[in-house]
Formats: structure tokens, sequence, C-alpha cells
């Protein structure tokens, strides 16, 4: 049966094969001997990799070794990980901040602890699978409307039955770059009594003056989104996630959030390293300002080969192409060429929307973002039909891998 199953994958374009690394994470990485430029990667501020913060790391694995041995609530909260709660509370401007192993668990415990039977959850159709099981998990019932429509969400919320109710989207949307409405959502929130939940992976340390993310952006304040859920493994380059809100909230997750209760706490390391990374983060603005111009440096010259963009101000940038082979095929031969484009197809996108995810990041030079755009350029017989890329010509061997 297995067999079976991973061979009709693999029929539709859509098996997945991993490929180890042999370099630290950065705007070059080394795999299967070759270095090649790395357009895949979410470590936007390039600091997974920034000498301050592996000396971090390492001075938190002198002082309280690798493991933190057992969950927060048992004997695994060091003094490291309250120290980064308490600077996660105070970059957002809330007041607390929660830790979590993974940014799935966050999402998963949150979502599980605030609703239940009887209870609804509203959520963009285009949200991260974690919110998405969020809610099967809490067993309320799941509404999903259409993708950035708070109008259709208002009109919903406002012909629904009885019990709680919570919203819950993306603030970057992780395979389209745009941003959810959250003044809207926030207004929608407010008129049906119903709690706002926005998970901001991909805007925190990236989107802001301050680089507090898409509420920092558009103003919003914690009462207008009372749940910020953010990552620390992408703009920040360590690993992990928090929730941060009121007192109220984050000490009712630490009753009652299973994610969080049932699992072994972040290695202390992990929170030094995250604290100093958070340090750069809010100190060397120019990071931010240096990947605003790769973004748009990106865009306009992919504009002037008019390539299919998606409309994205952020780091995401993807190119649409449509069928799974030709998606795959396209990132083959830009890995030829030296440039590493990862081909998401579904289900991590709908049905006919492959494409070639390009990140960009503050690491990046002008050189590599121009070489992307030649090798782009170079990909032979690209022709585009409406709002897709199509590749022809001979197949290269292994390009369905």
């Amino acid at each position: 049966m297995l067999r079976d199953r991973l061979a009709e994958i693999e029929r539709r374009g859509l098996y997945r094969r991993r490929q180890p690394l042999e370099s630290p994470q950065g705007a070059e990485i080394q795999v299967g001997g070759r270095r090649l430029v790395n357009f895949c990667s979410n470590d936007y501020l390039g600091l997974a990799n920034h000498p301050e913060v592996v000396a971090a790391m390492c001075r938190g694995a002198a002082e309280y070794g690798v493991g933190a041995g057992a969950a927060h609530l048992v004997c695994g909260h060091s003094r490291a990980h309250h120290a980064l709660e308490e600077a996660l509370a105070d970059f957002t401007g809330r007041e607390r901040a929660l830790l979590f192993s993974t940014g799935y668990m966050a999402n998963l415990g949150v979502v599980s602890a605030l609703v239940g039977r009887g209870d609804r959850v509203y959520e963009d159709r285009l949200n991260h699978a974690s919110l998405i099981d969020g809610a099967r998990l809490s067993g309320a019932r799941l509404r999903r409307y259409p993708h950035g429509d708070a109008g259709a969400l208002r009109s919903v919320l406002e012909h629904a039955g009885g019990g709680h109710a919570l919203i819950a989207s993306d603030g970057v949307f992780s395979m389209d770059g745009d941003t959810a409405p959250v003044a809207a959502l926030a207004t929608a929130a407010r008129a049906t009594g119903a709690w706002l939940m926005i998970d901001d992976a991909h805007g925190v340390g990236v989107l802001g003056e301050r680089g507090g993310g898409l509420l920092d952006a558009v103003g919003a304040t914690p009462d207008d989104v009372p749940i910020l859920v953010g990552t620390l493994g992408k703009a920040l380059g360590s690993f992990g996630a928090f929730v941060a809100g009121a007192s109220e909230l984050i000490e009712y997750l630490v009753q009652q959030a299973r994610t969080y209760l049932y699992t072994t706490a972040l290695p202390p390391a992990v929170a030094t390293a995250t604290l100093a990374a958070l340090a750069l983060a809010r100190r060397e603005s120019w990071r931010r300002a240096l990947l605003d111009e790769r973004i748009r440096r990106f865009r306009a010259g992919a504009r002037q080969l008019g390539l299919p963009l998606a409309e994205s101000a952020t780091p995401i940038q993807p190119i649409l192409v449509g069928d799974n082979r030709l998606a795959l095929e396209a990132s083959a031969r830009l890995r030829a060429a030296g440039f590493w484009v990862g081909a998401i197809r579904p289900p991590t996108v709908p049905v006919g929307t492959a494409r070639l995810r390009v990140t960009l990041t503050a690491a990046h030079g002008d050189v590599q973002v121009d070489g992307l755009l030649e090798a782009l350029a170079r990909l032979p017989g690209t022709c585009f039909q409406g709002d897709a890329i199509a590749v022809r010509g001979p197949r290269m061997e292994g390009s369905a891998a």
C-alpha cells in the first residue's frame, strides 16, 4: 500500500527529497559538494550564522549544557528562557511572552487551548497548515473565508451561532508574500466580540520601522490584535516560537496549552543565541533597509523580464508556474546554473499554482540578485501563458526530483 502511494506521489510530480547542506546557512551554501547561491532561506536578516549569535550559543551551552532536560513546568525553565520571554514581551510591546518549541506547536497550542466544541474558528483560506491543524485539533467548527476578504469574514461572523469565536490569520502569507488586512480583521473582531490571532512568523524582525513585524508596520495595537504569534527561526536566525499578549492570556496558556505543557523546553543555549539575535535585529536597522533594497531590485528586474510575480513587498517573491513538473524543471535548471530556488507544489499551495519561491535576505549582494535574474531570463524555452511560466524544451534528467 505504501509503495503504491509513494509511486502515485511521484507520478503527480509531488515527490519531495531532502538535500543535506554541508555548510552553515547563508546567502551561499554548499550542497553536494557545490557552492550555490541560496534563494530558499527564511534567514531574512542574515543572522543564522552571525558571529555574535554563534558565540552566544556557545556561551549558553557552556553555562547550561545542551538539553533543557524537562518541560518548562517541571525543571526545564532556565534563566535564559525567562530572559528571552521578557525581551520578546518588550520587543512586541505586550505584557508577557511565552516560548514554544516550534511555531507549529505554538499555533496548535493556542488555538486548541482557547476554543473547543461548540466554539468557532475563522481562518483565511491560505493560512499556514499549523493554524488549520490547530482548529481541527480543537474540535471547534472551522470556517475558512476567501483569502484576504475581511468583508466575507464579517458576513459569516454576523450570522454565526453561539460559543466563543476566534479569527486566526497569517500576517505575511508564507507562499504568496502578501499580508493580511489587519485593520479590517480587527474591526470585524471588535464588532462581533471575537478574538483575533495573527501568526506573524514571516513579519517579525522584517517589517516595521523597529522590526516589530506587520502589526508594527500597520500601527496595530495589542487591543487590535490580542494574540500575536512569532517564530525565532526566520528573521532571528534561531529556533522556536513565542506567543505574546496580555498577562492573563499567557498565564492561561501556561496552564492549558498542551503543546507547552507536555514537551521538553528549548535548549537554553538556543535562548541565549536568540537573545543575541534579537539585540542585533533591534539595533541594526540597516539590515531591514538593505533587505528592502534587495526586494526592490529583484522586483524591478523581474518586471523588466515580464516574470509573473505576485503582489508582494516582502522577502517572499513567488513566480507562478502552474504545472508541478514544470516548476521542478525550472528549479533544476536554476540549480544547474548555481542558484537554489525551491519549487513549491501542492498541498503547500493550491492545485494548479505550483511556483518558484524566491526568498531574499539582507545577506544577498546586488551581484547575486542580478545573477538570479539573468539565470531566470536564460531558462530555455520559457514563455508566458496568462499568469504562468511554461518551461519547454528537452527535460533535464532528474528534473522531477
